[in-house]
C-alpha cells in the first residue's frame, strides 16, 4: 500500500533517509527500489570502514517505498526489515515508510 505524498505548495515533503545493510566486506552493493525505478546501478552503497556495513543516504518523499539490495549483481531482501510485500516475480520487496 502506498501512502499519498504530503505536499507543500505542490512540492513533495522530502526527508533524509540513511539505509544500511550488512554484507561481507569487499562486495559491490546497490540500493534499488520504487524511488529510482528499480535501477540496479543508480545508488551504490559504500562501506566506509571496510567492516561490511554498507550505507546510502537518500532524500525521499514522505510515504511508502519498496526496495531491495543488489549485491554483486544478485537481488537480496533486507533481512533486518520486517515490512515486506510480495512482488510480481514471486519474491519479496521490503517496504520503508518515510514519515
Amino acid at each position: 500500500m502506498l501512502l499519498k505524498t504530503a505536499t507543500t505548495n505542490d512540492t513533495p515533503v522530502m526527508r533524509r533517509v540513511t539505509v544500511t545493510f550488512r554484507a561481507d566486506p569487499g562486495r559491490t552493493v546497490f540500493l534499488a527500489g520504487t524511488f529510482n525505478n528499480w535501477d540496479t546501478t543508480d545508488r551504490q552503497m559504500s562501506d566506509q570502514k571496510g567492516d561490511g556495513v554498507y550505507c546510502a543516504t537518500l532524500y525521499l518523499p514522505v510515504g511508502a517505498h519498496q526496495y531491495k539490495f543488489v549485491i554483486d549483481g544478485t537481488w537480496h531482501a533486507d533481512h533486518e526489515c520486517a515490512d515486506w510485500v510480495q512482488n510480481e516475480h514471486g519474491t519479496l520487496n521490503n517496504v520503508m515508510l518515510v514519515v
